[in-house]
């Protein structure tokens, strides 16, 4: 079929007709796609190809490179340059269609769905200087009762449990949880370690959801503080949340919610790290004279996850900045990756109403 007509060109081009209807119609796209379709997808691919103890990424580009090998030994087989050019042509769009259907039946729909902060009737809001600051007190408050939990001493924590227990963990509490959201997710999704470790960091990504295995994949050479709150966030990805944003609120809620006082601790160091970045845009004084006065563990583990990132230099921050942002822009992400710093305004909101309940 990919040699012989142009099914998956055509096949592409009808799913980004499809994505069309689906912008348009975002109650329809959540009760047909990501509430009925999409859960089956999730847990068939639960069910196969995520049980393999490897992640599957490396299939899918061994996959691309045999197919780029036929077509190299079809197109040098093929008569004349007429043919030769047409063949190329149709393989290029064959092949473009194909990513692009498959892109968008198995997960990218979920793009068009309804936000889910609407969903949770949330109102997020830019914070102003004093409402950073009262944030900022709450957490390290939290964050200085949760540290006793981990540790007695003000030394960062470089070390905490195995991997493969983590991700059971955050997956647990994901099953637990997501009920105070009101989402129906449902399967066993995998966040895998992807190595060579650095790696990603240095195409400048912690972690990422890719839709052609279902599987999602954290750098292995992130802080062990930063790996819990990064597998929550993937993990919201793999039940279908595509607005960065709102995948941190989920894995910040999930965190913190948690009996586990190991994730609870890197959600809330998450969303310091946010308020102070915010902050610092704000006012770059009152940022160096907030973070003086943090408790000493915890700005030991601010320093100590900056330490550990800058190890590994990403190849072009700004590249990896702009390519991000094109993606999610073109995905119907307005914010692009400014969703990212979404979170401090989707925690507030959320104080907000778990107070007013």
């Amino acid at each position: 079929m990919f040699r012989k007509n142009w099914a998956w060109a055509f096949l592409g081009l009808l799913a980004l007709v499809i994505r069309y209807f689906a912008a348009q119609n975002p109650e329809k796209t959540e009760e047909l796609y990501s509430r009925t379709f999409f859960p089956v997808i999730r847990n068939v691919i639960d069910l196969t190809v995520s049980r393999l103890p490897f992640p599957t990424v490396y299939l899918f580009v061994l996959s691309v490179l045999i197919v780029f090998g036929f077509f190299i030994y079809y197109l040098i087989n093929k008569k004349g340059w007429k043919m030769k050019v047409l063949f190329t042509f149709r393989s290029l769009f064959n092949f473009l269609g194909a990513l692009i259907f498959l892109f968008l039946a198995l997960w990218g729909y979920n793009y068009q769905r309804i936000p889910i902060f609407e969903q949770l009737e949330l109102s997020p809001r830019p914070l102003g200087q004093d409402e950073i600051m009262s944030e900022i007190a709450l957490t390290s408050n939290i964050l200085v009762q949760l540290r006793q939990n981990l540790t007695q001493d003000s030394a960062a924590i470089q070390h905490t449990i195995p991997y493969s227990e983590l991700e059971e963990i955050v997956r647990s509490n994901m099953r637990e949880h997501l009920y105070l959201l009101g989402l129906n997710f449902t399967g066993h999704p995998r966040t895998k370690l992807f190595y060579p470790a650095g790696f990603m960091t240095r195409m400048g990504i912690l972690g990422i959801y890719f839709p052609f295995t279902g599987e999602s994949y954290i750098d292995a050479a992130l802080h062990p503080l930063e790996k819990p709150f990064t597998v929550a966030h993937e993990m919201a990805h793999s039940y279908g949340v595509t607005d960065e944003g709102e995948a941190n609120f989920i894995g910040w809620v999930i965190c913190s919610n948690s009996g586990d006082p190991l994730l609870q601790y890197s959600g809330q160091l998450r969303l310091l790290r946010y308020q102070l970045s915010d902050l610092y845009r704000i006012n770059p004084n009152l940022y160096r004279q907030t973070f003086s006065r943090l408790n000493k563990g915890i700005k030991n583990d601010l320093s100590a996850i900056l330490k550990n990132k800058e190890e590994i230099k990403p190849i072009s921050t700004e590249l990896s900045k702009r390519s991000n942002d094109i993606f999610l822009k073109t995905q119907g992400v307005k914010a692009g990756v400014r969703s990212y710093q979404q979170l401090p305004m989707l925690a507030n909101a959320w104080r907000n109403r778990l107070k007013g309940e």
